[in-house]
């Protein structure tokens, strides 16, 4: 592989964040507790990374400025607009793959 400059690597990491956030706002269908049942990861996952790295870096970020920025919109709408009730299967599937939360 070529090697990368620090600045290329930041662009390249930050331009497939994007294509992430973009890609997961396009998928509405996906819920995620699904998300989390599958990749151990959720869209609220994604945000809390991106509060804390700014936070690491002296930019405080709220909870819910970070969710708006991976949601494309407040958390609330997004929940109000996408998300559904969690069927028993996923409910039981999350607990076996996440006993901790």
């Amino acid at each position: 592989m070529t090697e990368l400059t620090k600045e290329q690597q930041i662009e390249f990491e930050a331009a497939a964040f994007r294509r992430l956030v973009a890609h997961l706002r396009e998928r509405t269908d996906v819920q995620n507790i699904d998300l989390m049942n599958l990749a151990g990861f959720c869209r609220n996952c994604l945000s809390n990374w991106y509060r804390e790295a700014a936070e690491e870096n002296g930019v405080p970020v709220t909870k819910d400025q970070s969710r708006e920025i991976v949601y494309g919109m407040p958390y609330d709408e997004w929940k109000n607009l996408h998300q559904n009730e969690a069927s028993e299967a996923q409910k039981t599937a999350f607990a076996e793959n996440n006993p901790h939360k």
